[in-house]
């Protein structure tokens, strides 16, 4: 499917796109934008604050500033509204968890290359492994969700429905998400050990630990109990092969009762394969990440509910910013 708009100044801003992605990564770890708060301080004083060198902190503003997210007037820096409201640590929206995620990804990226010609991760370890890792990324889904999950639930009618499994739900904001929407329904968090402390931490300050419960488990392995009557499966496809897929989706649709629902929530590709261009970049993602896991298609995702037994296939009205969307389904 042809392109249109590409131009070699273009071409040029994209190959050095990560001049910024840097600057922006940097400002996160060290936190910056924290730093400065509300307030409206010096380049010395932010300096003395962060413990660097002069010059070196000094350039990294007039960065920032250059790339709108710091207000620079007098040699002074402040935060601008963006910046004060999704960069600062400690607010409920914080973007800063995410970002650095991104940041623990470079070094697989960097390596691309080698995972085209070798069809094989790049990533020596799995960026879960230490503490700080496992928090960016556990805590940047929340964050994501948080801004997603609102609109999402409005486009679907869960009335009537009692139990909702979120399959892989890591800290439970979507269960979180559809409990809020629906006071009738209960929900079951179903992932591995090491996200439970994020999980019931979440949802105890939503004040749900009545309705939500969590469940320890490899969700590729192990049996889930119980029976349901709404399987939710956000972002988890995306990490494995096409096979382990079906295994999943089979699995959650086996302890659906009659007349149940599935949804699959995930960064859905074009028929063609050849956009929305994030679900064609997260498919890189996934090539230097891990072993089979890429982006699907509308139809490969469709065609995968429909072996499982699924039927009315629909994709519902919802796109999310980041090209994210949802197929449904129904259990006879």
């Amino acid at each position: 499917m042809k392109r249109a708009g590409m131009t070699l100044g273009r071409l040029m801003e994209i190959s050095g796109a990560y001049w910024q992605s840097f600057a922006v990564h940097a400002a996160v770890k060290l936190d910056i934008f924290t730093i400065i708060g509300k307030e409206i301080l010096d380049d010395q004083e932010i300096a003395k604050r962060i413990k660097g060198n002069v010059r070196g902190v000094v350039t990294l503003l007039n960065a920032l500033a250059a790339i709108g997210l710091l207000d620079k007037s007098d040699d002074k820096f402040a935060n601008t509204r963006l910046s004060a409201e999704y960069l600062c640590r400690g607010l409920p929206q914080y973007m800063g968890h995410i970002i650095m995620h991104h940041m623990h990804l470079v070094d697989s990226w960097r390596r691309l290359d080698q995972a085209v010609i070798k069809g094989k991760p790049t990533r020596t370890r799995s960026s879960l492994r230490g503490e700080a890792e496992r928090e960016a990324f556990l805590m940047g889904m929340f964050n994501i969700a948080m801004g997603q999950a609102p609109d999402a639930v409005k486009e679907i009618d869960l009335s009537g429905r009692k139990h909702l499994l979120d399959l892989g739900g890591g800290p439970g904001t979507w269960a979180i998400h559809f409990c809020l929407a629906n006071p009738g329904l209960r929900a079951t968090v179903f992932d591995l050990s090491s996200t439970r402390p994020f999980a019931e931490n979440t949802i105890l300050k939503f004040g749900l630990t009545d309705r939500i419960e969590f469940k320890e488990g490899d969700y590729l392995k192990d049996e889930i109990k119980e029976q349901y009557d709404v399987a939710w499966l956000s972002q988890i496809l995306h990490g494995e092969g096409p096979e382990l897929c079906r295994r999943m989706i089979r699995k959650a649709v086996s302890v659906l009762e009659p007349g149940g629902l599935i949804f699959v929530h995930e960064f859905i590709l074009n028929n063609d394969m050849a956009g929305p261009l994030h679900s064609a970049l997260f498919s890189l993602n996934m090539l230097t990440g891990t072993r089979s896991g890429r982006s699907y298609s509308e139809e490969q995702i469709m065609d995968m509910l429909r072996d499982a037994g699924a039927t009315d296939l629909r994709r519902l009205p919802f796109r999310s910013k980041n090209d994210s969307g949802i197929v449904a389904g129904t259990i006879p």
